[in-house]
């Protein structure tokens, strides 16, 4: 089974109610994922957004990018969350939301990954490790982190939070 990064955009009522009653964000954004995958939006429009196998890769750029936010995995735990795939989902305030948007408009993919080549990633064990191993190419990661950068403005100029986890 693959570990995907996912993110969910929150209103501010919606994410103080998820720190309360971490069962209902998690019925909030499965409704929303259902209903989005049969639309499949832009990521513009978007309440939900997952980027696949490239999180780890993307925390390893963003990091040594010295990234002012973790828009991989959060900043915070949710309370009392269970796990929702692979642990409890995390979270960013609209605060930091609007921080992170501000960053990802500074920073292109193509600006992200240069001078970075898959066996930098092989080393450093960023799963999946088995296709840096192979010389995959980091289009897939730039790719990705594009989507993230028009999903995270959308959220930032309607003042939302963001949960995310890895399901």
């Amino acid at each position: 089974m693959s570990m995907i990064g996912e993110y969910a955009r929150v209103t501010p009522a919606e994410l103080d109610r998820a720190l309360g009653d971490p069962e209902w964000a998690l019925e909030l954004v499965g409704g929303r994922m259902e209903t989005e995958a049969a639309e499949c939006p832009q990521p513009e429009p978007a309440r939900c957004l997952d980027i696949d196998k490239a999180w780890d890769a993307l925390g390893f750029l963003l990091r040594r990018a010295a990234f002012p936010v973790d828009i991989v995995h959060g900043e915070e735990a949710v309370p009392d969350a269970d796990d929702w795939g692979y642990g409890p989902p995390r979270y960013l305030t609209p605060e930091r939301v609007r921080a992170a948007a501000g960053a990802l408009a500074e920073i292109s993919g193509e600006r992200l990954t240069a001078g970075v080549g898959p066996e930098d990633l092989a080393e450093a064990e960023v799963y999946p490790t088995i296709v840096w191993e192979r010389g995959e190419p980091l289009d897939y990661v730039s790719e990705h982190y594009e989507l993230l950068r028009p999903f995270f403005r959308a959220a930032a100029d309607k003042g939302d939070g963001m949960l995310m986890w890895l399901g």
